[in-house]
């Protein structure tokens, strides 16, 4: 049985990896998308178990001493963290596995799979960033700055991906994440120069 093929999202908050990945997982069969543990609250509407396991910060500590996480990382003052029995389970029925991670938790993927895809969705533009974060209202102004903030750092290990796309319309952004998923060749949104101008823009 052929071994599946572990696919890495990052995104700094705000750029609309969760609206993308959702969309391709009823898009592309034969894939899953592993949930994470994490101990920060849930957002409106988020359930238990579907979108993330909501545990204390008592039992995330105690998985951590289980080495039970692939990987885990804090962000924005919540932890997070992959279940490695699963991610493994799930690659060896060769199924492919799509984990949605910040780049601290891709960094630490890409160690262990060799072979893993990474892809880093970059938002169009910074005001395009603040926009999406304050109409989402799901956080208050304050978190909303902080994410902001944390979007440079995040932003500047882009380079570290296999991939880069930019979600500026998003069917555009579907399709090509598609195409990446479907173990095709594609190029992001915005091509050489374009792109470079982005990122620096994005950082400055």
């Amino acid at each position: 049985m052929a071994h599946g093929t572990l696919f890495i999202i990052s995104a700094p908050s705000g750029a609309g990896k969760t609206s993308l990945v959702n969309h391709i997982l009823t898009r592309v069969t034969g894939l899953r998308a592993s949930i994470s543990h994490t101990t920060r609250t849930p957002r409106p509407g988020e359930v238990d178990g579907a979108n993330y396991h909501f545990v204390t910060r008592d039992i995330f500590q105690c998985m951590l001493e289980e080495q039970a996480f692939l990987e885990s990382a804090q962000v924005h003052g919540n932890l997070y963290g992959t279940s490695r029995v699963w991610v493994e389970r799930h690659l060896a029925d060769g199924t492919d596995v799509i984990l949605e991670i910040d780049w601290q938790g891709a960094e630490q993927v890409r160690r262990v799979f060799a072979n893993s895809r990474s892809i880093f969705i970059l938002p169009p533009s910074k005001e395009a960033l603040r926009e999406r974060l304050v109409g989402r209202g799901q956080d208050s102004s304050e978190v909303i700055d902080k994410r902001v903030a944390a979007a440079h750092e995040e932003m500047s290990h882009c380079g570290d991906a296999d991939y880069i796309l930019v979600n500026d319309q998003f069917d555009i952004a579907c399709r090509n994440l598609e195409l990446l998923i479907k173990k095709q060749h594609t190029s992001s949104c915005v091509k050489g120069a374009e792109l470079e101008n982005l990122i620096a823009d994005l950082l400055s």
